[in-house]
């Protein structure tokens, strides 16, 4: 069986997130559905697999049910399969950020970067006065990057509002485009970034995974593999997982 495989978030206003999590835990578990979905007052995160009739409802329920009552109208969805299951089982989690920064000002809903399409992404990143910043951990970074990535070295994405004070200047950095695994990184820090006063602030829309999805092998720039976090470890273009060989060290 060919599992679907659905990556998926939206920064929206959820004041009732606590109340939604039964009835969206009871029916992802109708629908045979693992992985993970995050939910807080800012919005949705998650990433979850089972059977392609099974994914679709669930992206059909997210976005049109009435579980959310059309607030995911917007919603940045991405699709991949894996030849076996990889995740073990449904977890619905509620949290302060559905992804991690802890910045008050960084408000994705207020003000956020520029998204370039995945089209565009290799005529921007060739730019001379154009500053690439690649927004992920350094493990994931250490498995892969676009060429000319400044790598921010940082163990968690809490700490790039650290690197962001120590490192960049909007007076020098002009022009910033950045990118991570998904885009969901990119739209907190991007907001971030605009909150301190950088002009100019790109990102990848839909991610490495858009881009690995929509651009040929023999146009990329991107170098090595993509980093994901499921038991598929790693994604190649085309979304290809990697070869099993060639595991996560321990």
């Amino acid at each position: 069986m060919i599992h679907k495989v659905a990556a998926f978030y939206q920064f929206a206003a959820l004041p009732d997130y606590r109340e939604l999590r039964e009835p969206l835990r009871a029916f992802c578990a109708g629908l045979a559905l693992k992985g993970s979905v995050l939910l807080a007052q800012e919005g949705i995160n998650g990433t979850i697999a089972g059977a392609v009739e099974a994914i679709d409802a669930f992206a059909h329920e997210l976005a049109h049910g009435e579980m959310f009552g059309g607030r995911l109208n917007n919603l940045e969805l991405k699709f991949s399969t894996a030849e076996t299951t990889p995740f073990g089982r449904l977890k619905v989690r509620l949290k302060k950020e559905i992804v991690t920064l802890g910045d008050a000002d960084a408000d994705p809903t207020r003000q956020v970067g520029t998204y370039v399409d995945a089209s565009e992404w290799n005529a921007l990143i060739s730019a001379p006065d154009t500053l690439l910043l690649d927004t992920r951990n350094a493990f994931e970074v250490a498995m892969g990057t676009f060429e000319g990535a400044v790598d921010p070295d940082i163990k968690s994405f809490g700490q790039f509002k650290d690197f962001a004070a120590e490192q960049l200047d909007p007076a020098r950095h002009r022009r910033i485009a950045m990118f991570c695994t998904g885009g969901i990184r990119c739209e907190k820090a991007s907001a971030h970034l605009l909150a301190r006063g950088f002009a100019e602030v790109y990102h990848l829309k839909g991610g490495i995974l858009k881009y690995l999805e929509e651009v040929p092998e023999a146009e990329s720039r991107w170098r090595g593999e993509c980093f994901v976090f499921d038991e598929r470890v790693a994604l190649g273009h085309g979304l290809r997982e990697r070869d099993k060989g060639h595991g996560r060290d321990e």
